[in-house]
């Protein structure tokens, strides 16, 4: 063992749960090298901010944290930790100001992620960070050191510590590829196969709708599911018709259980209330009204305002015999039905679930098979719906993990 190696950590992967880690042992005194894949950190981090980067999310706590859904109780420590209100004062810290959305969502002032990053990366390569990219990690050499593949040939390191932050499965273009699930797999880790999260469905739309209303925004409706093992969902928003489906932020925050259902009953239906705050009864007083020589989509639009893709939708999957009896017509817009064929691929999904289980992690996020190695971020086996709960809970495992790695680095 090297004199300086109880000093000295490395961390693989330069997204925002690895910087987040080589920040903490850094600030700790800990000489840290950071290794990337790609040619430059925070790949994902851009893209994710190509619409505005959503940090986090100003509702109250007690409703933030519930949206980790089946790993809440392993996620929850770190957000008491570095949660939402930490992200915004980090942010701060950087120079960079955040505000808050209409919806609750919190963005930095000027709604780009390239300032945050650069100030952050300034800060870490003030604390004496060295970066090391283009640099592939493989695996453990025999005599124990990481190996990674770079484009001089293969290369050594190692630390006493180690940060794994290696991505999930999704946008594989910014490197979370999961290559790394066999390395870790030999080494006796359970790793829960990805899915995609937070992803798009396939719909067997009629050639007439798809032509007319590909790309056309459904707006002003309500999702309904009653999921998996009794799971609810019921959520108010608008998203998006493709070539193939849907997708858009109602569907991405149903789009665990709309999976789940595919994965465990071969079939899942989206339900939507196409005219929220209408009752039936009040439907039906107004499509009862006198038609006249007005058409059926003209009447929709008179009579509740339906119109556009709204109707389309219904004219898609409601029996044209419905249109003429006001009751049922009204019962489908209140509950649309909408038979999804299968998720999108992995490699499309803004995020993935899956990954290294916490139970092969210690309350640390040390690998309990392999002592001085700690995961963080998208890697580990959870998932949460957009909205900034993702950047949160990268960040804040990030830490997390950095934290565990500078103890075990003292105690040694």
């Amino acid at each position: 063992m090297k004199a300086n190696s109880l000093t000295s950590a490395v961390v693989i992967g330069g997204g925002p749960a690895g910087l987040m880690a080589a920040q903490v042992l850094a600030e700790g005194g800990i000489q840290v090298e950071l290794y990337e894949a790609k040619p430059s950190p925070g790949r994902k981090f851009l893209v994710a901010g190509k619409g505005g980067l959503n940090l986090t999310h100003a509702e109250a706590y007690e409703k933030f944290r519930t949206r980790y859904g089946e790993r809440q109780e392993q996620i929850e420590p770190l957000l008491r930790q570095f949660g939402p209100k930490e992200v915004q004062r980090w942010a701060a810290e950087l120079g960079v100001d955040t505000f808050v959305g209409s919806s609750g969502r919190v963005f930095p002032v000027g709604m780009k992620s390239m300032p945050l990053l650069r100030a952050w990366l300034g800060y870490l390569h003030s604390l004496g960070v060295t970066f090391h990219t283009r640099n592939e990690w493989t695996g453990w050499h025999a005599n124990g050191r990481l190996r990674f593949r770079t484009p001089e040939g293969e290369h050594l390191a190692e630390g006493g510590a180690t940060v794994l932050a290696l991505g999930g499965a999704s946008w594989p273009v910014t490197g979370s590829n999961g290559k790394w699930i066999p390395t870790l797999s030999k080494r006796g880790i359970t790793i829960a196969a990805f899915k995609p999260a937070n992803c798009g469905f396939n719909v067997r739309w009629t050639e007439h709708f798809r032509t007319r209303f590909a790309g056309a925004p459904v707006k002003a409706v309500v999702a309904k599911f009653l999921g998996v093992n009794g799971r609810t969902f019921q959520q108010q928003g608008e998203f998006i018709i493709t070539e193939n489906g849907v997708e858009g932020s109602l569907i991405y925050a149903c789009s665990a259980f709309l999976r789940d259902a595919l994965d465990t009953q071969g079939e899942a239906t989206l339900h939507l209330d196409m005219a929220p705050g209408w009752t039936i009864e009040r439907l039906v007083a107004r499509l009862s009204e006198r038609r006249g020589n007005r058409s059926h989509s003209s009447h929709l639009k008179k009579a509740v305002g339906i119109e556009g893709v709204k109707s389309g939708l219904l004219w898609e999957f409601v029996p044209r015999d419905d249109f003429t009896d006001a009751f049922r017509l009204a019962e489908a817009i209140k509950d649309l039905c909408i038979p999804l064929e299968s998720a999108r691929p992995l490699e499309e999904a803004i995020s993935s679930a899956g990954g290294v289980t916490f139970e092969s992690l210690d309350k640390h996020l040390m690998l309990q098979a392999l002592p001085g190695v700690f995961c963080a971020g998208e890697m580990l086996d959870w998932e949460a719906p957009t909205g900034g709960y993702l950047l949160t809970a990268c960040l804040s495992s990030g830490r997390w993990a950095g934290l565990g790695a500078l103890e075990w680095l003292q105690d040694k």
